[in-house]
């Protein structure tokens, strides 16, 4: 995936990843999370706009801000990050809205070619994973680096 990306800030464990958007509604401060889960290895991607009071994400706010596909490239420039710094990491993500899980899904299939050459992605159904396939309606999503 060769798009152009914002430049992102971490720290040295490399679990939160903040960037700022740049489009029509002006700078927009994102950021990435990846939280433990009670399972072995499991981490939950959180993504959103940084709120400026408490410093966290809040995944409820839709910027618009006309630059959806740096964004999703941003992101997916985090999880390579991630997944190098931790190679047995399996990523869990799931959109805070039906409509945010579709966005995911489309994206994933916009690039599904160039993800699949570095990731095993699977989609979530009612009560199973499937391998990820286009044009299915999933609840979420499992990445898991190939190496």
């Amino acid at each position: 995936m060769n798009l152009e990306k914002y430049e992102l800030k971490s720290g040295e464990e490399l679990e939160v990843f903040e960037f700022v958007s740049i489009g029509p509604k002006g700078k927009i401060t994102k950021l990435v999370q990846y939280t433990p889960t009670n399972y072995k290895d499991l981490f939950n991607l959180g993504f959103g706009d940084k709120n400026a009071e408490t410093g966290e994400i809040d995944d409820g706010v839709i910027s618009n801000n006309g630059d959806s596909e740096k964004v999703l490239a941003t992101v997916v420039a985090t999880l390579y990050a991630f997944t190098e710094k931790y190679p047995d990491a399996i990523v869990y993500a799931t959109g805070s809205s039906e409509s945010r899980t579709r966005l995911y899904r489309m994206g994933i299939t916009r690039f599904i070619s160039d993800a699949e050459r570095d990731f095993e992605i699977f989609g979530e159904l009612e009560e199973e994973w499937d391998e990820f396939k286009k044009d299915i309606e999933y609840r979420g999503f499992l990445v898991k680096r190939k190496y």
